[in-house]
């Protein structure tokens, strides 16, 4: 490997992140693959190549990768069930080394991005990493304070205020000062990828932003001063715009990013519109990292069934991160 690489985490060993990352790695040029490395299980990832029938050379990381092999970080834990659909605190437990090396070797400066392929959030919590996902570990493992989940797609960017708590507590946390916060990591985040002056549109959390307070005072107390804030740092951003309008603004080229205000409010638009390219990124974060916005399909994994259509468009994005980072 002339140069260091983009790292690849393969996720939960039951789930199909072995078998996309190997997909997506057989689909390269030969050339290309020396650009990643897997960090994962490397009997797991044999397995997953067997399911395919593909003929995929694995080399240990460091080691002189012949042209077209895949270079691999093999990271063991004990008691993986050594079969693909298995829920397992032992897949937990690797998921979660998996990352905590993947970050080790950015914040080190030895890799340049992660990528990360899809976890069990109940594996990891039954091996005892109590994390709603990959975006609160990352910010856990690299000391952040705060982070935003980003879905990226070739025609709609949605950042969100909040991602995995309830309703009722993304209400809450959607406070002026949140809202500001996602607003100028969103437009510093467009202006780094090459976006000078990105137009953001900020979703209302009620139904028409409250109809001047006729279904709920919370735009007007609690979005439009976070608004507000931005403007007058002089981010080019609207809103709060109603959320029934404002993906269909955006997708057609309206603005370049909308500020969602919880999960599904953002996730839904960008799943029916996007959902075999759409990115998920991490941001506010020292390091970065991009995802594959799909779960860990035990359904039929071990199959050779898994689409890696999203995991491709993962790398592309990672690529473009490397290169902006640069």
């Amino acid at each position: 490997m002339t140069q260091k690489p983009i790292v690849i985490t393969m996720g939960d060993p039951s789930g199909v992140g072995a078998e996309v990352s190997i997909k997506a790695m057989a689909s390269l040029g030969a050339q290309q693959r020396s650009r990643y490395a897997i960090i994962g299980d490397r009997p797991t990832l044999e397995r997953a190549i067997a399911a395919c029938q593909l003929d995929l050379a694995l080399v240990d990381f460091g080691a002189e990768v012949p042209v077209g092999a895949v270079s691999v970080i093999h990271v063991p834990v004990e008691g993986l069930p050594e079969k693909f659909g298995t829920l397992s605190a032992a897949c937990g437990e690797a998921s979660f080394r998996y990352i905590e090396k993947a970050v080790a070797l950015t914040t080190s400066g030895q890799a340049r991005v992660i990528v990360t392929a899809p976890i069990n959030k109940e594996a990891l919590n039954s091996a005892g990493h109590h994390y709603d996902g990959h975006t609160g570990m990352l910010a856990h493992l690299t000391g952040s304070k705060s982070s935003w989940m980003l879905l990226a797609s070739p025609t709609l960017n949605v950042l969100h205020v909040s991602t995995h708590v309830s309703l009722k507590d993304a209400i809450g946390r959607a406070t002026p000062e949140r809202v500001f916060e996602t607003i100028r990591t969103g437009h510093n985040h467009l202006q780094r990828m090459g976006i000078k002056n990105p137009r953001i549109a900020v979703a209302g959390i009620n139904p028409h932003c409250g109809e001047n307070g006729l279904f709920g005072r919370e735009d007007d107390l609690q979005i439009a001063p976070g608004v507000r804030m931005a403007q007058d740092e002089g981010i080019n951003v609207q809103g709060p715009i109603s959320a029934d309008t404002v993906y269909h603004r955006a997708n057609t080229g309206g603005f370049d990013l909308v500020i969602a205000q919880y999960h599904d409010q953002g996730h839904i638009p960008i799943k029916l519109i996007a959902f075999d390219t759409a990115v998920n990124v991490s941001l506010g974060l020292p390091i970065d990292r991009c995802s594959v916005d799909h779960g860990t399909a035990f359904d039929i994994a071990g199959t050779g069934k898994a689409n890696h259509v999203n995991m491709l468009s993962a790398l592309d994005y990672a690529s473009k991160l490397a290169a902006a980072r640069s």
